[in-house]
């Protein structure tokens, strides 16, 4: 099964999101918001690297080859207007309702060479069986190209209908979201995911992603 295709229509995106959990949404962003944003990003990883604050590892990773950046929305302005931007909270609205908290906003940079990671859904934290509706949403935002080599990340379509996570024993047939950078991805908080292997030898590539609940999950 294939992932929806990326559209210019936010009425198609929110069809999408109903349908199949996940949504592109193409051209989002302008030329200069998606250069600065990229080079805010790449700068705050560079500065972390210098000050040795960068992660070896994360547990969802296989491997040290993914460089995460933390608490992104106090690296620089610019990823405010990301997290506000109306796209995004549109779908954010419509899948968890409103008012919405923002979690968190981190950035995964897949270096050339990097594992990938393990499958996973975001609700991990809520108790199963699942409520039938998704308790958060991921909105992605793309700053690089994602290929099927440089470690696009990688979904199980439809697995948000299990409403539970993946079970180690399980074998699952992810698909690779490719999609140009400027693209935005949102996906609902039951579906299954991780981040692919950047077989690469020379490009990295650099996504935010920003995780918005329903005000109950406040820690």
């Amino acid at each position: 099964m294939n992932l929806p295709a990326a559209t210019t229509d936010i009425d198609q995106a929110e069809s999408d999101m109903r349908e199949q959990g996940i949504c592109l949404v193409k051209n989002v962003l302008l030329p200069e918001q998606l250069a600065d944003a990229r080079t805010a990003l790449y700068r705050a990883a560079r500065q972390d690297s210098e000050r040795g604050h960068r992660q070896a590892g994360f547990g969802l990773d296989y491997g040290g080859g993914n460089h995460r950046v933390w608490n992104v929305l106090s690296r620089d302005p610019v990823f405010v207007s990301l997290v506000e931007h109306h796209a995004a909270l549109r779908l954010v609205k419509m899948t968890i309702g409103w008012p919405a908290l923002l979690g968190n906003l981190s950035a995964n940079i897949a270096l050339p060479g990097s594992e990938g990671g393990m499958v996973h859904a975001d609700q991990i934290f809520v108790p199963e069986p699942w409520p039938a509706r998704p308790q958060g949403i991921n909105v992605s935002w793309l700053l690089d190209d994602f290929t099927t080599s440089n470690g696009a990340t990688e979904v199980v379509p439809m697995s948000h209908l299990q409403n539970r996570s993946p079970r180690p024993d399980e074998t699952l047939q992810t698909v690779p979201i490719v999609a140009p950078a400027g693209t935005m991805v949102a996906f609902d908080s039951r579906v299954w995911h991780r981040t692919g292997s950047n077989r690469t030898t020379e490009h990295s590539r650099a996504a935010l992603f920003a995780w918005y609940a329903r005000p109950r999950h406040r820690r």
